[in-house]
């Protein structure tokens, strides 16, 4: 059907529809919220309870063939290495493309 949008509208019907979409607006958003607070209790991660366990982690020296990249601060291999800067700091591949 075709709508003629150069009519004059009724005011009261306009409000009144504005207003019902405003409640059913805020009601939806308060049921998404509790939504979601129910999803992030229910969910627990396997394995995720470390509050009893020490972390200990291994730590290797540099080896002769690595450097440290001067933007990046990663331990890289040489084979990585890019070039070296005036400064005679090292860049690795990554950094440099």
């Amino acid at each position: 059907m075709a709508q003629d949008y150069d009519t004059p509208r009724d005011k009261d019907e306009d409000e009144e529809s504005l207003q019902e979409l405003g409640k059913s607006g805020q009601d939806a958003g308060a049921d998404l919220d509790d939504d979601e607070n129910a999803i992030a209790e229910d969910y627990e991660l396997p394995g995720a309870d470390l509050s009893n366990e020490d972390s200990s982690v291994t730590v290797i020296p540099m080896q002769g063939d690595e450097f440290i990249c001067s933007n990046c601060f990663l331990v890289k291999h040489r084979s990585q290495l890019a070039y070296m800067t005036p400064d005679g700091k090292p860049v690795c591949k990554e950094c440099a493309a």
